[in-house]
């Protein structure tokens, strides 16, 4: 007879497989996502500026009138679930591609780097760095993201807990 331990354990290691293989696809579907939105966004600009030179010359409503509607992209809403989803970092990949959050956390984190400072710091210095109060739930909510940025390739976290840049990562995310 099996154990419920056993059994508990097993359920749980798929579970957090299927997790792990759906964040996987999630990242690879919002990056194709993104370079769609910048290549259809390449095509609205580069229209917009030929009817701008083309239109005859103290005619701006000629541009207005040409009967093609004017569609302005617009950046697909995240995800519904709580949290941002960050993708792994790869060569090339710029911070762009993560939200406003973990962006500042990064920016600290190259900032320091960049200025020659022992660049890694711990959860608690990286919370005031931020200029967010010292309380735990502060505290917990910066050390989940930058777990998360660890857990991704942006970040590495030392034997001491301290977080530095991963290496090839730079403030650029390139």
């Amino acid at each position: 007879m099996p154990s419920v331990m056993g059994l508990l354990e097993e359920r749980e290691l798929g579970a957090r497989q299927r997790v792990e293989s759906l964040r996987e696809e999630a990242d690879r579907v919002l990056a194709a996502l993104r370079d769609a939105e910048l290549a259809w966004e390449r095509f609205v600009i580069t229209r917009e500026t030929l009817d701008e030179v083309l239109a005859p010359s103290g005619e701006p409503e000629a541009a207005e009138s040409s009967g093609v509607e004017r569609v302005t992209p617009r950046p697909a809403a995240g995800p519904v679930v709580a949290g941002s989803v960050v993708p792994a970092w790869r060569e090339g990949l710029g911070l762009s591609a993560l939200s406003a959050d973990y962006q500042r956390i990064m920016t600290v984190l190259s900032d320091r780097e960049r200025n020659s400072e022992d660049e890694a710091l711990a959860c608690k210095e990286l919370t005031g760095v931020l200029g967010l109060d010292g309380t735990a739930a502060k505290r917990e909510g910066v050390r989940s993201k930058a777990n998360r940025l660890v857990a991704r390739g942006w970040l590495v976290k030392d034997a001491k807990g301290r977080f530095r840049l991963a290496q090839g990562v730079r403030g650029g995310g390139s």
